[in-house]
């Protein structure tokens, strides 16, 4: 029985393929923004009082529209303005409602570090991600072999992006190798879309303290980020939170308010 990310990696094979043809590798090194140094959203982590990686999502195949009509430029550099550490950015447009447009629009009006927040399968992906301007990409754990992981892992350092690898199970820290800078730990499990924050907490000791740990999705309370701080996290990307507000930035700026 295929579960909802199996059918979002076969989606995403079909698009990166169209893509290809359509943009070749060649064009994108010609985009301006592909020859810009990349931004470290590891140091921003580090060096940040709130570890907020603020995520704009428009849409979600769990709970549909978010904030279908919010403007990206608008919601990001308020993001930027209330000290987000970083700014995830989806472009995946059948599941999440993104474009790479989005990104493309957003990195000349903010100064923080900003992911590809997509489902990354092929190096293709990697050179697209550069040319939109991101400073990191996203890799699942769940999506690609541990092999796989390294390949894209090591293109992306080739790149001067950095990676966050995401993982939701003990068994997949497994993919974490010398190239991964964050090891994201997905609260909400992709097969089923069902999400505990306990995740987080389980799989704190397991990562190896090399790795920044940030914890992903699920996260509602000033309380959780603390407690999560305890056991070694440094970053916290949040979307649903905020972009279920009228004013996203201004719900981003009350949290982190409440961590001080």
């Amino acid at each position: 029985m295929s579960t909802i990310l199996d059918k979002i990696l076969a989606s995403k094979a079909i698009e990166v393929a169209e893509r290809k043809l359509k943009t070749p590798i060649s064009v994108l090194e010609k985009a301006p923004a592909f020859s810009r140094k990349c931004l470290s959203m590891k140091q921003s982590l580090l060096n940040s009082e709130s570890g907020i990686i603020s995520e704009f999502k428009r849409k979600s195949p769990s709970l549909g529209w978010i904030h279908e009509d919010a403007d990206v430029v608008a919601v990001t550099g308020g993001y930027s303005a209330a000290g987000a550490s970083g700014i995830s950015i989806l472009t995946d447009l059948n599941y999440f409602g993104g474009t790479p447009m989005d990104l493309i629009k957003v990195r000349p009006a903010i100064t923080c570090p900003v992911l590809r927040k997509d489902f990354v399968i092929d190096e293709y992906q990697l050179f697209e991600a550069k040319a939109m301007g991101a400073d990191v990409v996203l890799l699942i754990a769940a999506a690609l072999t541990v092999e796989h992981t390294l390949e894209l892992a090591r293109k992306a350092h080739d790149l001067g992006l950095e990676v966050l690898l995401e993982v939701h199970n003990a068994e997949e820290i497994g993919h974490a190798n010398e190239y991964v800078d964050m090891l994201g730990v997905n609260n909400r499990n992709l097969k089923t879309f069902e999400h505990s924050i306990q995740t987080s907490f389980d799989l704190a000791a397991l990562i190896p303290d090399r790795f920044v740990k940030v914890s992903e999705s699920g996260i509602s309370k000033v309380e959780t980020v603390k407690e999560l701080r305890k056991v070694g996290y440094k970053g916290f990307l949040m979307g649903e939170n905020f972009m279920k507000e009228e004013n996203p930035a201004e719900a981003l700026s009350k949290f982190i308010t409440g961590l001080k």
